[in-house]
């Protein structure tokens, strides 16, 4: 089975980076304004690549919405802006973002690597991320959110499978446990867009 490790250099450059949550910022306020999706300036190659990703949205410090694509279907920058879109508009958890929140609205991109399955005692927290899979049943958490809620493994591993739906204890009882790492972007500022 294949070691799961940290990514130790970024596939992503800091520009690239600012490049995608410049795109996020444009398309999840085109979106909640009922405007057309902006055009995006020329793409860097890098950005053309399939990846999966997630946009979350925080105000104030608390998620507003969270909306990814764990399938690589799509170019990362398309991905990238209809996550943002979703994360604002159809997050189910939550109301639709309105026009007057966008100022506190601040975006934070995850690029997922590959996953790949793992062991229990191979889960690095801050390091991994998890998907749980039993089934037609699956619950995926970014590795941020272990490190935020001050998580252990046991529990890191709960959660993925509530979040699936499963019994807490299913990681024990045949729930496919799979690994990746995500490279995290930020805006520094509420409506800065890198």
């Amino acid at each position: 089975m294949p070691q799961l490790t940290p990514e130790v250099k970024s596939r992503l450059t800091d520009t690239e980076g600012r490049f995608l949550l410049s795109l996020a910022r444009r398309s999840l306020e085109a979106a909640v304004r009922r405007e057309p999706r902006p055009a995006p300036p020329d793409v860097p190659s890098v950005l053309e690549a399939r990846l999966g990703a997630f946009v979350s949205l925080h105000k104030q410090d608390v998620l507003r919405g969270c909306i990814g694509y764990v399938q690589a279907t799509l170019p990362l920058y398309r991905t990238v802006m209809e996550a943002a879109e979703a994360a604002g508009l159809r997050d189910p958890r939550f109301p639709p973002v309105q026009p007057a929140e966008l100022p506190d609205v601040e975006m934070e991109i995850s690029v997922l690597s590959v996953f790949r399955a793992v062991r229990p005692d191979e889960i690095e927290i801050g390091a991994h991320g998890l998907l749980i899979t039993q089934d037609r049943a699956r619950g995926l958490l970014l590795p941020q959110v272990a490190v935020a809620r001050q998580w252990d493994r046991g529990r890191f591993l709960e959660e993925a499978c509530r979040k699936a739906g499963l019994p807490p204890d299913a990681w024990r009882r045949g729930a496919v446990i799979e690994g990746f790492t995500a490279e995290v972007f930020r805006e520094g500022n509420p409506g800065d867009s890198g």
